[in-house]
């Protein structure tokens, strides 16, 4: 089945979508990626989609506006990247705005804005949406969801596998292996914390607005870390929570920038860029020693995706964090670094079609349950 998957993540730079070619078992499809395309939103709509995040207030007319006009960027991804109407459905994430999880509150919650009846109109299409509020309803954290894609698309190997995305945030899958002790293990997934979203808003911050990210790493290659700092910051509360777990840019937002910046020893703007990129590096280092120390869990392969993975300083600083793991882009297993959320929306969907059951264990949810809603054109 042809099946068209429609993902804008934390950062907000625009909307991602894969068309994929599902077959066979539900489990362990055979598949096949037709198609890929990046879709930027235009600047005026990233700076509000990123200001209301941080609590930014609007009107009733303009949260409508900002819906329609997030649902008209989804609607001309998806038209550039099948062009020929080849998907049966659609599955689409929506746009992130506002996360909370089950620990903040007595349930989670969370906000993807989409208008998914007028997409099914504008595409002719049945969309699956919403895929993340029955998670949350069952008390799961609703996040991360990816992972599901990893054990379904990437799979098992001789060694441990691990499956990093850095977008806004970072999350990480972990695969058990085929062989030996550990081969009967569950996979485990989590957010781990920050990976771009402190980094390009303390980008912004240096540079007035000027720039909204460090392009190719080039500030923090020309930065020394703070490591000082970053061993302090590595003990705070979230950063020792067991998964599972998530956030989001409601925590790691701009006021929790600002302190983090004035906690810096230099204040030149290549070591405060060097910092922030050497910290999000050192989450996921912390994270990886903490599973080798309490399970005796030991990678061989990290396979990276998402935006970050196309920032040399950052991946420089993973490997120095991983070393003795073998570090590299999915692009080497056949998924485009920037497509592998949307690729595994469309998987959900496919899913959902199918109307099976899904146990994710990377959430907390009490039980399984058929992710999303739908709506036909």
């Amino acid at each position: 089945m042809y099946v068209l998957g429609l993902m804008s993540g934390t950062s907000a730079d625009g909307v991602d979508a894969a068309l994929v070619d599902f077959n066979g078992n539900l489990n362990k499809p055979i598949w096949q990626l037709l198609n890929s395309v990046s879709l930027e939103y235009p600047g005026d709509l990233k700076k509000i989609i990123i200001e209301v995040g941080q609590g930014r207030t609007l009107s009733s007319a303009q949260w409508l506006t900002l819906s329609e006009e997030i649902t008209e960027v989804h609607f001309s991804a998806a038209k550039n990247c099948d062009p020929n109407g080849l998907a049966r459905v659609i599955g689409c994430h929506g746009q992130t705005v506002f996360h909370r999880p089950p620990e903040i509150s007595s349930r989670g919650a969370s906000m993807q804005i989409i208008q998914a009846p007028l997409l099914a109109t504008l595409l002719g299409k049945p969309v699956v949406f919403d895929f993340r509020s029955k998670d949350l309803a069952l008390g799961g954290h609703g996040a991360p969801l990816s992972p599901l894609l990893d054990l379904a698309l990437i799979g098992s190997a001789n060694g441990w596998r691990g499956v990093l995305n850095l977008g806004g945030i970072a999350n990480l899958t972990l695969i058990p292996p085929l062989f030996g002790p550990h081969r009967h293990w569950a996979a485990l997934g989590w957010d781990c914390g920050p990976a771009n979203t402190l980094i390009d808003f303390a980008v912004q911050r240096v540079s007035d607005g000027e720039n909204y990210f460090d392009r190719d790493g080039l500030l923090a290659l020309e930065g020394a870390p703070d490591f000082k700092a970053i061993n302090r910051w590595l003990k705070e509360d979230f950063f020792q929570i067991p998964p599972p777990k998530s956030t989001g840019r409601e925590q790691f937002g701009l006021q929790d920038l600002d302190r983090r910046l004035l906690e810096i020893a230099s204040q030149k703007k290549t070591d405060l860029i060097a910092t922030m990129t050497a910290f999000s590096a050192s989450i996921i280092g912390q994270d990886l020693k903490n599973l080798y120390q309490s399970k005796g869990i030991q990678l061989v392969d990290l396979f990276v995706a998402g935006g970050g993975s196309k920032n040399p300083a950052l991946m420089n600083e993973i490997r120095k964090q991983c070393r003795g793991v073998r570090v590299v882009r999915t692009e080497m297993i056949g998924i485009p670094v920037q497509i592998r959320e949307a690729m595994a929306f469309a998987l959900l969907a496919w899913w959902f079609m199918h109307n099976k059951l899904t146990t994710n264990i990377f959430t907390g949810a009490q039980r399984e349950s058929v992710l999303g809603s739908l709506v036909r054109p």
